[in-house]
């Protein structure tokens, strides 16, 4: 495996540079598969969770306007035609009433009907885990994700006391903000949602890839069951761009714009958040990638979501040409 940092964690010269092992880094939307999807399928293999059923068949408050419809299945794969995003940070002015929105909030079409990622979908994933498992949503996933994968440096809230070791995600009055999760409405839900919150390392994520590989268990530690992880990267015509949880690379004839680049095989699976945060994994090749950057924090390009999405495209391109010899 090779892992390397590069650059400052600031704009800064004489900030630090960045460490795979111990460097801390926003993943924002990585927490969706990185935490939420591995929980849920702990519940799917302990029989807790039947992905057919409806969610209100677990959280009754989300009824109401065709939501009975909307299956497990269809949060992970985001077809159940709830709307990409709601500011709920902006109209709930606590925990409580943020959820109290988030079941009122009506689907915007039928579900079933069409792919729109949402992070409402994840939202109601993890309040599906803390329900299921009378947890709460950062202490299921440390105990049964986190530390049966060794990923021991992973947390939520790592707090001032790490700040030495972990990247900026903001600035604020000319500072960098650190330390806390730059979603806020993440940050509405006391700093661990189901759809962002968690903090990685390389070295953990590299943690993570490598049990996706080996079919679930990772240094004789099972974390999930090989059938469980096969079915969440099964395609399902009737989400073509998305897995359960996982996103599929487009089709490599519309690729040109793509994080993944052009020669992920067919079989690959990844995730992208909005922090610049990355990870694939190609089974294919056995091979996987992590990029973490901290993007959000003061850029200095307009449209810097777009400018690194062709950074990550041709890096995971170069990486595989390396491997492959090309």
């Amino acid at each position: 495996m090779h892992a390397r940092g590069f650059g400052h964690l600031t704009w800064a010269r004489s900030s630090p540079l960045p460490n795979p092992d111990s460097t801390l880094w926003d993943l924002a939307s990585l927490t969706k598969v990185v935490a939420t999807t591995p929980a849920v399928m702990r519940l799917v293999d302990q029989g807790r969770v039947d992905l057919k059923e409806p969610i209100s068949h677990y959280l009754p408050r989300f009824i109401g306007g065709g939501k009975e419809q909307v299956t497990v299945r269809q949060l992970l794969d985001h077809t159940s035609g709830l709307p990409a995003y709601v500011e709920f940070f902006r109209l709930a002015p606590t925990r409580d009433s943020m959820i109290t929105l988030l079941y009122r909030t009506p689907l915007r079409r039928p579900p079933g009907t069409a792919v729109e990622y949402s992070d409402l979908n994840f939202l109601l994933l993890g309040l599906l885990v803390e329900s299921l498992s009378s947890e709460p949503l950062d202490r299921f996933v440390i105990q049964e994700v986190l530390e049966p994968a060794g990923m021991l440096r992973s947390r939520y809230r790592p707090g001032d006391s790490l700040s030495r070791y972990t990247a900026p995600t903001g600035q604020w009055r000319g500072r960098p903000v650190c330390c806390q999760v730059n979603d806020q409405n993440a940050a509405r839900m006391g700093g661990a949602a189901g759809h962002a919150g968690l903090f990685s390392t390389g070295g953990d994520l590299a943690r993570y890839a490598r049990l996706w590989l080996s079919e679930g268990t990772l240094d004789g530690q099972r974390v999930f069951q090989s059938a469980t992880g096969r079915a969440f990267v099964s395609p399902d015509s009737g989400a073509a761009t998305r897995l359960l949880g996982w996103e599929r690379p487009p089709d490599p004839k519309h690729r040109d714009d793509s994080a993944y680049g052009h020669l992920l095989s067919d079989h690959a699976f990844g995730h992208t958040g909005w922090t610049g945060t990355l990870i694939w994994i190609d089974p294919e090749r056995d091979l996987f990638l992590v990029l973490l950057t901290n993007r959000s924090y003061a850029p200095r390009v307009s449209h810097s979501f777009r400018a690194l999405r062709a950074v990550r495209g041709a890096v995971a391109d170069a990486v595989i040409r390396e491997v492959e010899g090309h």
